[in-house]
């Protein structure tokens, strides 16, 4: 059951209901080099508890669990929790999933070696939040990763606006600093960041009733002349590419005195 329900999280779950199967279906979110960061960022060793907070479809929590990991995967959204119990079917991996609100996780304090988040602050009203909750859930000694799109400063505003006309979850994307500044306000020691982008065509993004005012927003800046957004938006024979600018971050949680 998930407790205290805002107005944004029924627009979360509205949109990830509506998104859950194509988004689960869009060889992006499993792209591969991506996917050896993600791993690689997590420093998975067989038997650590894994959590995935805000999972989606399950494609992170079941990449973890390959690696050995005893992966929980929790979401709000109960669509998005039923991709992700098929996944692990297909996949014939063990990772167990649950609804649940980020805000509020449902775990013991010291839980988890390892908590992960991929794609979510920026759905969030208050990351702040769930990132203490993240950090609660860890255990001493162990890692936070948190991964999410990072605009550069001069860019956020605009892509800020791209995002929500392709999204009504979209709250606000967070700089890289905004993020390593969130860290260290939670007591978190700095690890490692690892800054990428991921190329994606528009309509495999965008619902058909948005394509319009997306198409519109990128031929716009397009013919500019100047990356606004940041999102290094191109388009040949009428088809519009942009990129997501993303960070890995990875933090450790420090040990007991």
């Amino acid at each position: 059951m998930i407790d205290a329900v805002s107005p944004h999280d029924t627009r979360v779950i509205d949109q990830f209901t509506r998104w859950a199967s194509p988004f689960a279906a869009l060889p992006l979110h499993a792209e591969a080099e991506s996917m050896a960061r993600t791993i690689a960022a997590c420093a998975i060793e067989p038997g650590m508890s894994v959590l995935d907070v805000a999972c989606g479809p399950g494609i992170v929590a079941c990449a973890l669990a390959t690696e050995g990991g005893v992966v929980t995967g929790i979401d709000l959204t109960p669509a998005m929790i039923d991709q992700a119990r098929q996944r692990a079917r297909q996949t014939g991996t063990t990772a167990s999933f649950q609804i649940g609100n980020a805000r509020s996780l449902p775990f013991a304090d010291g839980a988890f070696h390892r908590v992960v988040t991929r794609y979510s602050f920026h759905h969030m009203e208050a990351p702040a939040l769930c990132l203490e909750e993240m950090v609660r859930v860890c255990r001493p000694g162990g890692r936070v990763i948190v991964i999410d799109a990072t605009p550069t400063p001069e860019c956020r505003e605009r892509y800020d606006e791209a995002e929500k006309l392709r999204d009504a979850s979209h709250t606000r994307a967070l700089t890289l600093a905004e993020l390593e500044a969130l860290g260290r306000e939670a007591g978190l020691s700095p690890l490692m960041v690892h800054q990428y982008r991921l190329e994606s065509r528009l309509t495999d993004q965008v619902a058909p009733e948005d394509l319009l005012a997306l198409t519109a927003f990128f031929r716009e800046e397009i013919a500019s002349g100047q990356d606004r957004s940041g999102m290094s938006a191109s388009e040949i024979d009428d088809v519009i590419r942009f990129t997501f600018p993303l960070s890995i971050v990875a933090w450790e949680k420090p040990a007991l005195p």
